[in-house]
Order: C-alpha cells, then structure tokens, then sequence
C-alpha cells in the first residue's frame, strides 16, 4: 500500500465526461453494491478470537500488536528457543488493521525498492538484496512448513509507465538492477508490456519476476497466530497495553484488566501511538484506500491477458497497486494517502468516497474492457510511515525494550526481517542485521503540529504536480531530497 499514482486524466485515455472514461456508464455506478469493509476480512474462515488477558502474569517476552510484526517476533522467538514462554497481547483481534485489510504484495525488498535503498545505503544494498531475498525465501518456506492456506502465488511484479518520462526512468532502475546484480527484465514498448497486462494506459515495464509474492492477507496473518499457538505462544486478543514502566530486572505493562511482567519487550504497534513516547514522532498514519472487483469471467480476463498473474504499480508519485485474487478479482488501490492532524486514527477514516470514485474512474480508464465489471468492497485504513519509507529499530529500557516501525506499505515481507533484528537486539547479539547502517541508524523525525500538516499537505501537492509536470520536481520536493526525507514515493 502507498501513495503514488498517475495523475488526472489517466494516459492512454480521454478525460471522462458523466459516463465515464469509455462512453459508457458512469465508473462511479459500479460502485453502488460495494460493502464498506476490506475484502480480506469478509472471510468465513476468520478464526474465533482468543480470550482477553483477564489476570497479572509473568512471561519471558512479551509481543504488543498483533500484526505481522508481532506474529512473526512471537514465532521466531519460540523457533529460536522453545523454553522461552512467550506472550502476545492484542488490542483488537490478530490481523484486523494494515496486515489484514493490505493488497498482498510480498516483496523481497527491504528498503522500500531499489532506487530509495541506492539513495540511502548503496555501500551495503548488495547485503540487503541478498537479506532480503533469503527472507522472502524464508516466508515462503514457513508458509509450507504451517500449512498456511493463503493462496501464495510467486509471480513476481511489474512497474508500469504510464507517462513517456517515465519510460526513462525504468530503463535508470533497470541499468541500476544490473549494477546491483538484481534481475530485472525491461520491456521497452507498450506491446511488450501489453503482452503481459492489456491496458491502454502502458508504454512500457519493469519485471522483477522472482522477488514478489502475491498473498490473501488475512489468511497468512491468520495463518501465523494458529502456527504461533501450535509452538506455545500464549495469545490474548481485546487486551489493550496501555503503560509501559521498568520493573525491577524487567518491563512491566499495564493492559485493560491486569500487569503483565516480562523480562523482555517487543513493540510491534506501528501505525497506532507506541508505548514508548519518544519513538512516536518518527512515524505517521496515513490512510491508503483500496477496491475490489467482482470475480472476472473468463471472456474478461481473456481481454486483459495477465498470464503470469504479476502484481503491478504504476510509476508516478500517486501511485497505484493492483493485483489478481486466487479468484480472479482485481484489487486496486492505493493514489491518495490521506494524513489527518494530529495523526488521528479513528474507524470513520476507514471510509473515503471521494477517493473510492476517483479509483474508480481510474480502473475505468486502465481497462476499458472491462466497463461491466462491478466493485463489490470498498475499504480504507492507515498505515505508518517514516521519513525514509523503509522500517527503523530502537532499544529503550536499558535494552529490555525493541521496537520496529516505519514499514510504509512494504510490511508483508519487511515484517518477517523486522521480527529477526528486534530478537537479535533483544538478546544482545551483534549479526550481520544489528550492524547495518539502516538498523543501527533512525530517520528524521517529523516535526510538531501544526508544522506537520503543513509540511505533509506542501508534500502532497507537490508530488502532484510533479505527476502533472513530466516528473519535475520543485523547489520544495529538492529541498527535501537534500534534507534526505526523500519524499519520491
């Protein structure tokens, strides 16, 4: 999930009057069947949630937030040692927010792709290329180990242009792959990139054929708590932390109805407040929106092609993601990411019409034969952010307490490493992870309101215009590439 995309009008097609980008009904019409929940979700397989934590207890670690980060921290721990008596409280239920509701793209990335990795670290991005891929790899083979049922599909994806500047630029991120060593394969013409995904839209792609895995979401995080629970991790779920406090050689963590006294503490809260106050100005929410089609028939998805199933993302700053289900629905999303003062996160966010119609004209106009296909969800939600788009760590409490944030969309996969580096930490060990410049370094923090909203709503504006301007970035967006903040994406 993210917040990038092509401007207004979408290339390739004319400007939309009142029935719509093809001449025929008005996109916003398929939305009128549209449930206002995440797709992933709306899943008779949800599992029961657990208890809540109804009593004082003790544990060796304790996991916060039961997300992807906290699963995948909760099972390596017991992995890495089967006596230590690990505990993950949740405040909601295990994956109901980013990771459950996300568009599924599991990437090897763990610098939020290529060129932002270049740009901050190119002294050590071989080693996180590499990190990176083993951890997908390593992804894959819990899914298999587990038994996760979560429609796993190693497709790989595709940066689409969508403007002719931006031809140009994925043939730069091409020549930077081979620089790299990293397989990428360009297609130079619209009828190369046509020939994997029909849009009038494309003028050209980038192939990253191996280091993406699509995946349904809530089923890998449902996944991960039953294989959690099979290695003997205690979960609780409706069990707020609300207080974190040092406690003779521990931690101790005050939750809805009791005190949990752990030896050791991994916070995995990401886009919601965390528990140790002076982390919380190195992330924000922002709110990212996504659709989901119908399931396609077979003449439809026959006029779109797609053998190879790829997710895709187009290369502007506004962008979006778009993906096939196990099913064959399309999931897209993404073009607006939404920051509310004070970095506010409340469910009425979850539910934007404004940016639903916009998506829809959009798809309207990315696949012009598919006018009859109707949308049947229509959901929102946050995501956490940074100022360098990639995740960052911290010890606190005399280093009895490990944090991970940051993810910026890119948490499906980059979560899995976090987990490692927050354990290493934990233990006190030196690898190859803890000596990273990106783990041993944080980003820039975001400034107080009201300077906050005012800089993000500067930044967005000028993303915009840049999308409108052929790429061309203004005197703002180069300050902040000098600053380092590297607002590209």
């Amino acid at each position: 999930m993210g917040a990038r995309g092509h401007r207004e009008p979408a290339p390739g097609a004319q400007r939309a009057d009142s029935r719509g980008a093809s001449g025929m009904t008005d996109p916003i019409r398929r939305l009128r069947d549209a449930e206002p929940v995440p797709f992933w979700l709306d899943d008779p397989a949800r599992p029961d949630a657990a208890s809540a934590l109804v009593a004082d207890t003790r544990c060796d670690l304790l996991v916060v937030g039961g997300g992807y980060s906290g699963l995948w921290t909760a099972l390596l721990a017991k992995e890495r040692d089967s006596a230590c008596d690990v505990l993950l409280i949740e405040a909601e239920e295990v994956g109901w927010a980013a990771s459950g509701r996300n568009g599924g793209f599991c990437e090897a990335s763990l610098t939020h792709g290529l060129g932002n990795g270049h740009q901050r670290w190119p002294g050590e991005l071989t080693v996180l290329e590499r990190l990176g891929a083993r951890n997908l790899q390593a992804i894959e083979d819990t899914v298999k180990r587990y038994g996760i049922a979560c429609d796993w599909e190693r497709t790989g994806s595709l940066s689409v242009a969508t403007e002719p500047y931006q031809v140009d630029g994925l043939r730069e991120l091409a020549a930077l792959a081979a620089r790299y060593g990293v397989e990428r394969t360009l297609l130079e013409t619209p009828e190369a990139v046509r020939a994997e995904i029909d849009s009038p839209a494309f003028l050209a792609g980038l192939w990253d054929r191996d280091g993406v895995a699509m995946v349904n979401p809530a089923r890998l995080a449902w996944g991960l708590k039953r294989a959690c629970e099979e290695r003997g991790v205690r979960i609780h779920e409706h069990t707020r932390a609300t207080r974190l406090t040092p406690s003779g050689g521990g931690v101790e963590v005050r939750t809805s109805y009791g005190r949990v006294r752990a030896g050791r503490v991994a916070l995995a809260t990401n886009a919601f407040p965390s528990l140790v106050r002076r982390h919380r100005p190195y992330t924000v929410p922002v709110y990212d929106y996504a659709l989901m089609t119908e399931p396609l028939s077979g003449r439809q998805l026959s006029s779109v092609g797609w053998r190879h199933r790829q997710g895709f993302a187009d290369s502007a700053n506004r962008f979006h993601y778009v993906r096939l289900t196990a099913d064959n629905r399309i999931l897209w999303g993404g073009y607006d990411a939404v920051y509310h003062y004070r970095g506010r996160v409340r469910a009425e966010h979850d539910q934007r019409p404004e940016t639903f119609a916009t998506l829809a004209r959009h798809f309207a106009r990315a696949f012009p034969q598919l006018d009859d296909l109707s949308f049947t969800h229509a959901w929102g939600g946050a995501i956490d952010t940074c100022t360098r788009f990639t995740a960052f760590f911290d010890l606190s409490h005399g280093g009895r307490v490990a944090y991970a944030a940051g993810f910026t969309g890119l948490g499906v996969g980059a979560t899995r490493f976090a987990a490692e580096v927050m354990l290493d930490l934990l233990a006190g060990e030196r690898t190859e992870r803890t000596a990273l410049e990106m783990v041993r370094h944080k980003p820039l923090p975001f400034p107080p309101e009201p300077i906050r909203s005012a800089a993000i709503g500067i930044t967005k504006w000028s993303l915009a215009q840049a999308d409108a301007n052929d790429g061309r970035r203004n005197g703002w967006l180069r300050l902040l590439d000098r600053l380092g903040l590297g607002f590209d994406s």
